[in-house]
C-alpha cells in the first residue's frame, strides 16, 4: 500500500506539470503586474516586528481561537510539530494535508470562489512559487529569519523555506569500496559503475538545474553519457533508499539525503554523499494574504522557524533550514532549484529527460 500510495503521488506530480501549473503559471508581465497590486489587509501585521510582538501575536491568536493548514507534510512528521504548537499557546490547529500539487490546486479553488479558509500554507517551493503567483501569500517577517541562509528565502520573500530536500548520491556501503566512492558527478561516469547507477525517475527540475549550472551543450554531454550507462531508473526517492540499501542498486545518483539517512540510522549499509554542486529543493512556509485568523498563522510561522519547531522537524529525520538547529543533512554548501525550471520551463526540460532516460515516454 505504501509504494502504491508514492506511486500515485509521482503520477500527480507528472499531472500537476501539465494541468495545474496550465492553469496557474502566467507571463512575466502578469507576474510583475501582479506584485503591484494593494497589500494584504493583514500587510502591517505581518510586517510588523515591534517589541510588544509576541504578546501582541499570542492575545490575538486566542481571541481567533484555531488556525487553519495546508500542507503536504505527513501527518507523521506535521502531527507533533501541530500537537507541540497547541500546547504551547493553546491555539487549536486543523491540519488539511494532502499533495503539494492538491494543496495548490484547492488553495486556488477556494480562492477563485471568494473562499478564504486557510491560514497558512507549507509545501514545496515550485508550488509555493505558484501560490505567490496567483497572489495567495503575502510577505511577513519573523524574530528567526536571522537564523535562515541566504538561500531560504525567494526574492520577493513571500515564503520562506522551513526545510529542505537536498539531491545527493547514496551508496551501498558493501558494494560500492570506500576508495570507489565518488567525489565528483563525473567520477559516476566510470566504467565501474556502467548498469549499477539509480536514477530517480521523475527529477527533471534537479537535471534542469544541473544541465544549466554546467552550460547547456556540456551539462547535456554529460547526461548523454550517463544515460549510456544504463543507468537503472525508479520511481521513488524512499523506494530508492531502500533499493541501495538492500543492494539491488549499488549507486543512487539523485536521492534526498534525508532518505538515505532514514534506513542508516536503521544500521542499513547506506551512507549518502553531497557532491558539488548540491542541489536543494525548498519545503516552505507562507501565509495567506487573506487569513481568516491571522495572528494565529504568524505565531505558527514564528514557531515552525524557532528551534523548538526546527527540532522537531529534525527528530524526524528532515532536514532543517534554520542555521541555530546543527545537522549533518545541510551541513554542506548548496544551492536552491530555481523554481521557474518548473513553472516556466518545464516542457523543455521533461523532454529531454524523457528523451534520454524514459525512451520518450513519461
Amino acid at each position: 500500500m505504501a509504494s502504491e500510495s508514492r506511486y500515485r503521488g509521482k503520477i500527480e506530480r507528472r499531472r500537476f506539470n501539465t494541468s495545474v501549473l496550465g492553469l496557474l503559471a502566467a507571463p512575466v508581465v502578469a507576474h510583475t503586474q501582479q506584485r503591484r497590486q494593494p497589500d494584504s489587509p493583514h500587510h502591517s501585521l505581518y510586517m510588523f516586528e515591534g517589541g510588544d510582538r509576541q504578546s501582541r501575536l499570542l492575545s490575538g491568536a486566542r481571541a481567533e481561537g484555531t488556525l487553519v493548514i495546508y500542507t503536504s507534510l505527513n501527518t507523521q512528521d506535521s502531527g507533533p510539530i501541530v500537537a507541540a504548537f497547541e500546547k504551547e499557546y493553546g491555539v487549536k490547529a486543523s491540519i488539511w494535508r494532502a499533495s503539494s500539487e492538491k494543496v495548490v490546486q484547492r488553495a486556488v479553488t477556494e480562492a477563485r470562489a471568494g473562499r478564504f479558509v486557510c491560514d497558512v500554507m507549507e509545501t514545496n517551493g515550485p508550488e509555493m512559487e505558484a501560490l505567490s503567483r496567483e497572489t495567495l501569500l503575502e510577505e511577513f517577517r519573523s524574530p528567526f529569519f536571522g537564523d535562515l541562509p541566504p538561500a531560504a528565502f525567494p526574492t520577493h520573500r513571500q515564503y520562506v523555506a522551513d526545510r529542505f530536500n537536498f539531491f545527493t548520491i547514496a551508496y551501498n556501503t558493501r558494494l560500492v569500496p570506500a576508495q570507489d566512492v565518488p567525489n565528483s558527478y563525473d567520477d559516476l561516469l566510470h566504467p565501474r559503475f556502467a548498469g549499477k547507477i539509480g536514477l530517480e525517475a521523475d527529477d527533471v527540475d534537479w537535471f534542469g538545474a544541473m544541465v544549466k549550472h554546467m552550460g547547456e551543450d556540456k551539462g547535456l554531454a554529460y547526461f548523454r553519457k550517463l544515460a549510456a550507462s544504463r543507468p537503472q531508473i525508479r520511481s521513488g526517492h524512499t523506494l530508492m533508499g531502500q533499493l541501495v540499501a538492500s543492494g539491488e542498486i549499488p549507486l543512487a545518483a539523485n536521492i534526498y539525503n534525508h532518505n538515505a539517512e532514514r534506513v542508516a540510522v536503521r544500521g542499513a549499509p547506506i551512507r549518502w554523499k553531497a557532491l558539488s554542486p548540491t542541489f536543494g529543493r525548498p519545503n516552505a512556509i507562507g501565509l495567506a494574504r487573506r487569513a481568516a485568523h491571522p495572528h494565529a498563522a504568524l505565531l505558527f510561522a514564528d514557531f515552525l522557524l524557532s528551534g523548538e519547531g526546527q527540532l522537531i522537524l529534525k527528530a524526524h529525520n528532515r532536514v532543517p533550514s534554520s542555521r541555530a538547529v546543527k545537522s549533518p543533512l545541510n551541513a554542506f554548501a548548496f544551492e536552491m532549484i530555481d523554481p521557474s525550471i518548473t513553472l516556466d520551463e518545464n516542457g523543455k526540460w521533461s523532454k529531454l529527460w524523457s528523451e534520454l532516460f524514459l525512451r520518450g515516454g513519461k
